[in-house]
């Protein structure tokens, strides 16, 4: 009988170890429990791909802003140079109908005065004729022009009164006529400088807003491409949330399979044990010699495999030569600006106007801001020579006219200005176009 009980309670043992072990859900759990890891780690390197094109993309739009700003500067600054050049092709117009004018009434004046000098001849051959002083037929014949006639017979004593008369109106109409038609002349050479500038800056101007706008579609290219980079990323990130989900779901599901197998193998035991516990109370119960029974020992309890999900891993400028600075890049030369602040607030400026807003900034005022010029810009400190030159001295170039340009200088053979071609930029003056436009005028202020 022993050996009988012996027998039933190791056959129940094995049945329940064998339904607890379950080799096939461990080894399966295991597996997916990897491949999750897998999945997490490959998600964490996707999302940190994702975060450097989001990072990138943010750094674009900034710089692309930042360009579409100093777009807008210098359609701005076109639109202002294109209506001074309207202007000073329409006064140059007018200008020219002027001296045109002018030159008329001097050329009816010319043969007025060759009337006048007919009669004068006469008068003094009459003189002569008559017995009279010739000093003023001498004067007339050894006068090398007109002019010069008129000139000396006004001092000639005995020239008549009426001579007199008509020599004095004569000679004050052509001096006023010379006066007048020698104003208009410079104003006219004055504005064909200017149209001569004002067309050579339209035409950088139209070259640096074809290189800006050509790097602006650089930029928007670049952003495209980074964009559908992201999307992609993003796409992957989402396909591997899914395979993730899954297996999390697989994982659950079998570890609920699992659970249920631990739950009937523990019934299934404890049903056994009832069982043999009976059987032990009847052979108990007959008449044979009774022998002890060892006691079913207590079956293992199978341990869950659960795995943590791992987890996916935050203007004060120190002199003039540095406070312009801030104006690089972000400004644009518009001829006669940067005498309002509107002006100012756009960082549109012409040469002299930048240095007298730089000076200002570091509390020198260089005079009115509305009237200021190379030309007052000149007179408004101590002129040094080129050997004495330091930072901080103005510096001046013939461009389309003598001292045309002024730049205040920063050291190593350079100069900070607003030039037509970029706007408020460093430039060199010790090479190329600059050293030629250099004419050796420093001022200090």
């Amino acid at each position: 009988m022993k050996k009988k009980m012996l027998l039933l309670n190791t056959t129940v043992l094995l049945g329940l170890g064998g339904v607890l072990s379950t080799p096939a859900y461990a080894s399966t759990i295991q597996d997916m429990e990897s491949q999750k890891s897998q999945i997490q780690n490959q998600r964490q390197d996707v999302q940190s791909n994702i975060k450097a094109a989001s990072d990138e993309l943010t750094r674009l739009q900034a710089e692309q802003d930042q360009m579409k700003a100093q777009l807008e500067r210098l359609t701005l600054a076109e639109e202002e140079n294109n209506k001074k050049a309207q202007k000073t092709e329409a006064d140059i117009k007018e200008t020219s109908k002027q001296v045109d004018q002018l030159e008329k009434e001097i050329k009816l004046l010319q043969e007025k005065l060759e009337k006048r000098n007919d009669i004068l001849k006469d008068r003094a051959r009459s003189m002569q004729e008559s017995g009279g002083n010739v000093e003023y037929l001498q004067v007339l014949l050894g006068s090398s022009s007109f002019g010069d006639f008129v000139d000396r017979a006004l001092a000639v004593s005995t020239i008549v009164d009426a001579d007199r008369g008509i020599l004095k109106e004569t000679k004050n109409m052509q001096d006023e006529l010379k006066t007048k038609q020698a104003d208009v002349k410079s104003k006219l050479a004055s504005l064909e400088d200017m149209k001569a500038e004002l067309d050579e800056m339209t035409v950088q101007l139209a070259a640096q807003k074809k290189q800006k706008d050509a790097l602006a579609k650089e930029l928007k290219d670049k952003e495209a491409k980074n964009e559908e980079l992201k999307a992609s990323l993003q796409s992957k990130d989402s396909s591997l949330a899914n395979e993730q989900s899954t297996l999390e779901q697989n994982i659950k599901d079998q570890k609920a399979a699992e659970e249920a197998a631990r739950k009937a193998a523990e019934q299934a035991a404890k049903e056994a044990a009832k069982k043999a516990a009976e059987q032990a109370q009847k052979a108990a119960a007959e008449p044979a010699e009774k022998a002890d029974s060892p006691s079913p020992k207590a079956a293992p309890k199978a341990s869950s495999n659960d795995v943590a999900p791992t987890s996916a891993p935050a203007p004060k400028a120190s002199n003039v030569v540095t406070v312009g600075n801030r104006w690089i890049g972000n400004s644009a030369y518009v001829f006669g600006g940067g005498r309002s602040q509107s002006d100012i607030n756009h960082g549109l400026f012409d040469c002299s106007s930048f240095v007298h807003w730089a000076y200002s900034q570091v509390g020198v005022n260089l005079g009115p801001l509305g009237s200021v010029s190379t030309e007052t810009l000149k007179h408004a400190g101590t002129q040094v020579s080129s050997s004495q030159i330091q930072p901080g001295d103005l510096v001046f170039f013939d461009t389309y006219k003598k001292d045309g340009h002024v730049g205040i200088y920063v050291g190593g053979g350079k100069f900070i200005g607003a030039q037509s071609s970029t706007g408020v930029a460093i430039a060199n003056m010790s090479s190329g176009y600059w050293k030629q436009k250099f004419n050796g005028r420093l001022v200090r202020i």
